[in-house]
């Protein structure tokens, strides 16, 4: 029996929980665009899958949804195209603290989140 075309394969799965373990790691008043995440999950290029991924969570899934924006030059942007989503959205962002003006836009530059990159870690020195 051929599974169903709502049934993610492995692969669909693993990808989707990389997305979602980036989207956990956003912190509380800050923003991140669907680019960027799917970039730290390890597919850049990615925005649609990001999207996706996001699309198909649940609250089960307990992600901070509302953080993920899409992007319009420098600044990200409420993406949701559902008028009640948007202001759900838009309401718990400004819960947060993040500044969203009237078009709906972000200031990237103050609240974009830019994760630390993860440094190799190097062996301690010996000592002689």
């Amino acid at each position: 029996m051929a599974a169903s075309s709502r049934e993610l394969t492995a692969h669909g799965r693993a990808v989707r929980a990389a997305i979602h373990a980036v989207v956990r790691r956003i912190p509380r008043g800050k923003v991140a665009t669907y680019a960027q995440i799917a970039e730290l999950a390890g597919f850049p290029g990615g925005a649609r899958v990001a999207g996706a991924a996001m699309k198909t969570s649940t609250p089960a899934d307990r992600l901070p949804w509302q953080r993920v924006v899409g992007k319009r030059g420098n600044l990200g942007v409420i993406a949701i195209h559902d008028p009640v989503g948007a202001a759900v959205q838009r309401g718990l962002l400004a819960d947060e603290g993040v500044a969203i003006s009237d078009r709906g836009t972000i200031a990237l530059a103050r609240f974009g989140w830019l994760p630390l990159a993860r440094r190799a870690r190097r062996p301690a020195p010996r000592r002689r």
